[in-house]
């Protein structure tokens, strides 16, 4: 049997972190499985999940804690397997002049009607024309089948008009 871990990594950024992490992992076994990954305001921060014998789980936990002596801390769930996710999965991008509050605000309205949010990636740029500050993220969402089309529009424009941003849904690119 194997048990399933997730994994949340950060520290200073600097080379070779994910190699001493995937080093661990190979070195019980643990089949890495996914991930992602990035270099935030100077830091290293990723998710990882990982599965690895039972037998090896607490080894591997415990080689996990070590790399704190390098600067990456890590943290592991143990999770269950989760049965296939419903409804359909629709692309969300969206663009807009900065301002605090605009993650908060679609988070609720998505969160009000049962939208689950699967991914999300955002960042702040500086605009080509005006050189302002834009916001710009691009999320993938789990819309439920209780919740039609038309009224995650119609919920989503709204918010757009009042934040006054650009707001686009869409079905994800083929992978």
């Amino acid at each position: 049997m194997t048990t399933s871990l997730v994994l949340t990594v950060i520290g200073r950024d600097r080379p070779g972190l994910v190699s001493a992490l995937s080093d661990k992992a190979a070195a019980l076994g643990a089949n890495w499985l996914e991930s992602r990954m990035a270099h935030l305001a100077g830091q290293f921060a990723g998710i990882v999940h990982l599965e690895v014998a039972d037998d090896r789980v607490d080894r591997l936990l415990a080689d996990l804690r070590s790399l704190d002596a390098i600067g990456l801390h890590v943290e592991a769930t143990r999770t269950e397997p989760s049965a296939g996710a419903g409804g359909r999965v629709l692309a969300l991008d969206l663009v807009g002049q900065d301002k605090p509050g605009i993650v908060r605000d679609v988070s609720r309205t998505l969160a009000g009607l049962g939208v689950s949010i699967e991914s999300f990636e955002s960042e702040v740029a500086s605009g080509a024309m005006s050189g302002e500050a834009l916001f710009r993220a691009h999320a993938r969402l789990r819309v439920p089948e209780s919740v039609s089309g038309d009224a995650l529009r119609r919920a989503m424009e709204a918010l757009a008009n009042e934040l006054m941003v650009d707001l686009e849904l869409a079905d994800p690119p083929a992978a």
